[in-house]
């Protein structure tokens, strides 16, 4: 991990430019995880990110905390088990600690995309159709059952490359769990991630809305609750998922 540095920013980047270079930044990022990486590129990329994410939200942000977070690998580091590691683990491991960096380049990208559509729509009095949450949420529902371990939890994730993951015990849902919980689990509490339930560590509650509610409700509502995903509901049955990465593609095209 790079070391953290106070240093001296100059005069903020407009949000364009700012949306321009995090887009940059994803872009150098696609070849270090396609191909080998060098610990000097990892470094001098992790650096640039760094000054891009500190110039767009601040030193003190929880957004460089995250991407500190992600350079350790964070859900990668909880599957770490060496009596079970099969060969080129450690390669796996580094691989999903790139996909960790992305994850929040890409959610930077968004929240940056949503800060100049906001200004764009304050200078411009022209009412627009109200685009829905159906519009964009994710359909396919993955769950995994409340005995489960965390450690299949981490792989379930890892399989269909998500972040959520609904938690159920075989009749209905009964909450949720995310990348993040996972992480502070095994990372920050020291679970073991073979043994622990995933119901020691999920969130009971379950954010929803309403697929028929305007896009710009759910970004509201995740601000609120500060969360990155939503179940989405339809007459109370829960029919899709609402993530960042989702939010990411509609505000991409406004």
């Amino acid at each position: 991990m790079t070391a953290r540095t106070d240093t001296e920013l100059g005069r903020w980047a407009s949000l364009d430019e700012q949306i321009d270079r995090l887009r940059g930044q994803l872009a150098r990022l696609e070849p270090l995880l396609s191909g080998p990486t060098t610990a000097s590129a990892l470094e001098e990329f992790d650096a640039a990110t760094e000054r891009l994410i500190a110039e767009a939200f601040g030193r003190t942000s929880d957004t460089l905390e995250t991407y500190y977070y992600a350079q350790l690998g964070e859900a990668a580091s909880m599957l770490n088990l060496q009596e079970e590691a099969p060969e080129g683990s450690h390669d796996d491991l580094g691989r999903e600690s790139l996909r960790q960096r992305r994850r929040v380049l890409e959610s930077c990208v968004w929240e940056v995309e949503a800060k100049r559509a906001a200004n764009a729509k304050k200078r411009s009095p022209v009412p627009q159709a109200a685009t829905r949450v159906s519009e964009y949420m994710t359909r396919e529902i993955r769950s995994i059952h409340a005995g489960s371990t965390l450690k299949d939890a981490g792989q379930c994730m890892e399989k269909y490359k998500i972040g959520f993951l609904f938690v159920d015990d075989h009749k209905r849902y009964v909450g949720t769990i995310t990348e993040a919980m996972l992480s502070r689990a095994v990372v920050a509490q020291g679970l073991d991630a073979a043994t622990t339930p995933v119901n020691r560590c999920m969130d009971e509650t379950i954010i929803s809305i309403d697929n028929h509610e305007p896009i710009v409700e759910a970004v509201k509502l995740m601000k609120d609750h500060g969360i990155r995903h939503l179940a989405v509901a339809e007459e109370e049955t829960i029919v899709g998922v609402l993530s960042v990465s989702d939010l990411l593609r509609y505000y991409s095209g406004v």
